[in-house]
C-alpha cells in the first residue's frame, strides 16, 4: 500500500513516517517545500507520480496568534488545502485522512466533546480548520477527519520541551490553570492513524486518555524530570494571551474505543516521550 504524508517534516509528520515505515507501507513523505497543498496543480502532479492508496494530511498552519493576522494564509492552508486534496483523492478513489483540532469547538461546555457535538470555533485557527473539515467531508465520502489536541512530538517546539528548557534556568514558571484539554503524544496519535487506514471513514476524536490543565501538565513534566522548578498557577487573564483559547476542549475517545482502538493515559505517553527525548542528558 502506498501512502503519501503531507507536512512530513512537522512533529506529527515525522512520527507518521516512522510508524508507517515500521509497518511495511510504501511511504512518500512531502514537506511544505516539496508539496504546497494550496496548489492544486502540484497536488495533481504528485498524485499522478505516486498513485497513492491513502493520503494523510498533516500539513497545517498551527500558530494560533499568527492566524489572527495572517487570515489569507490560514484559510488557504487549513481550509482550502484539505479541499484540494479531497478533490484529487475523489478523482482517483484514494482515502484521505485529514488531521484537525479541538479548536473547532468553543470550549464553553463542561463535558468531553464527542464527534456529533456542534463545532463553534472562536479563533481564526479554529475557523479555518473547521472549514477544511467541512469542505473535505462534503465533497468526498471517503474522508477521515482526526481531531486531536495539545500535541507534542520529538525534536520540535512544543509545550513539553518549552517547560523543560525554562526549568533549566528558572526557579519558577507561571502556567495557565483554567484551560483544560488532553495532552497527546504524536507517537500514540500516529499509531491510531495507522489503524484508521482500514476503519470506516468519518470523524474521530483521538487523544491520549485523561485530561488536565496546562498547569497540571507542567507539574507532571517537572515531576517526571525530577526537577525542583516551582510551577505557579495563573489565570488566562493574568497570563495575557493575545488570542483566546478554549477553556475546555477535552475530546472523548468513546467512538474510537467502540471501534476497538484504545489509547494509553497521557501520563504514560509523557513518560515515554521524556525518556526518549532527553535520554542522553545527565
Amino acid at each position: 500500500m502506498k501512502i503519501i504524508v503531507t507536512g512530513a517534516k512537522g512533529q506529527l509528520g515525522k512520527e507518521l513516517l516512522e510508524v508507517f515505515v515500521r509497518e511495511g507501507y510504501s511511504v512518500f513523505p512531502y514537506s511544505k517545500q516539496q508539496l504546497d497543498i494550496t496548489n492544486p496543480i502540484q497536488i495533481r502532479e504528485v498524485f499522478q507520480k505516486v498513485k497513492p492508496d491513502v493520503v494523510v494530511n498533516a500539513a497545517a498552519f498551527t500558530k494560533v496568534d499568527l492566524c489572527e493576522t495572517e487570515l489569507e494564509k490560514s484559510y488557504l492552508i487549513n481550509g482550502l488545502g484539505p479541499y484540494y486534496l479531497a478533490v484529487e483523492a475523489k478523482e482517483r478513489n484514494v482515502k484521505l485522512i485529514h488531521v484537525s483540532t479541538d479548536y473547532v469547538f468553543s470550549g464553553d461546555q463542561l463535558t468531553p466533546y464527542v464527534e456529533g457535538d456542534a463545532p463553534f470555533p472562536k479563533t481564526i485557527y479554529g475557523k479555518s480548520k473547521r472549514l477544511g473539515e467541512e469542505l473535505a467531508l462534503v465533497f468526498y465520502e471517503n474522508v477521515t477527519v482526526v481531531r486531536t489536541s495539545w500535541l507534542y512530538g520529538h525534536e520540535s517546539e512544543n509545550f513539553v520541551n518549552t517547560i523543560k528548557k525554562l526549568s533549566d534556568h528558572l526557579n519558577e514558571i507561571q502556567v495557565v490553570n483554567d484551560q483544560y484539554g488532553c495532552p497527546t503524544y504524536t507517537k500514540d496519535l500516529s499509531n491510531v492513524i495507522k489503524e484508521l487506514v482500514t476503519k470506516p471513514s468519518g470523524i474521530y476524536h483521538v487523544t491520549n486518555e485523561g485530561c488536565c490543565s496546562w498547569f497540571e501538565f507542567a507539574k507532571e513534566i517537572i515531576k517526571s524530570l525530577k526537577k525542583q522548578t516551582k510551577i505557579v498557577p495563573v489565570s488566562t487573564e493574568e497570563y495575557g494571551l493575545k488570542t483566546p483559547r478554549p477553556r475546555y476542549s477535552v475530546l472523548s475517545n468513546k467512538k474510537l474505543n467502540d471501534s476497538g482502538i484504545k489509547v494509553r493515559n497521557w501520563k504514560d505517553g509523557l513518560n515515554e516521550y521524556l525518556e526518549k527525548e532527553f535520554k542522553y542528558e545527565d
